[in-house]
């Protein structure tokens, strides 16, 4: 119970820090993921990507590291773009809330991409673990229909 309760106030603290944001999709330094290529990902091996290798979807800007991984981001979006637009999962399933990502922190799961807060000695994916994924995927996934209707 503790360990929720200091979940809570970091997330309550996140947002004193950054705000709630009005976006849909998390463009942090411009670019979903802090500008870390979605596609290295899947190849366990995050990566930031190149300025020359940018493109958009449905709106959101994201970069590439090389022009292989933009093709195939390319060919199948939705295979690789982060889930609850790139916020954290852990703060979407536990408070329906947006909260900014560590793009080095992360877990691919029945393939698709989740990203987590991991700062100033609180990593949720340690917690995201440490409960019932699946239970959180599907609270997430409730909450996340919420937030896209709020914006």
């Amino acid at each position: 119970m503790k360990n929720h309760l200091f979940v809570v106030v970091l997330i309550v603290l996140s947002f004193t820090i950054y705000g709630q944001e009005k976006t849909l999709n998390n463009e942090q330094k411009g670019y979903i993921a802090k500008g870390y290529d979605l596609v290295s990902y899947f190849e366990k091996k995050p990566e930031k990507g190149k300025s020359k290798y940018k493109t958009e979807y449905q709106g959101v800007h994201l970069m590439f590291s090389s022009q292989v991984h933009m093709e195939l981001f390319n060919s199948d979006p939705k295979k690789y773009f982060p889930q609850y637009g790139g916020w954290c999962a852990y703060a979407v399933a536990v408070s329906g809330e947006k909260v900014s990502i560590n793009p080095k922190t992360y877990e691919i799961r029945n393939a698709k991409l989740y990203l987590f807060y991991n700062r100033y000695f609180e990593n949720t994916y340690t917690k995201w673990l440490k409960e019932d994924p699946k239970k959180l995927i599907m609270q997430a996934d409730n909450h996340w229909v919420e937030i896209k209707k709020g914006l």
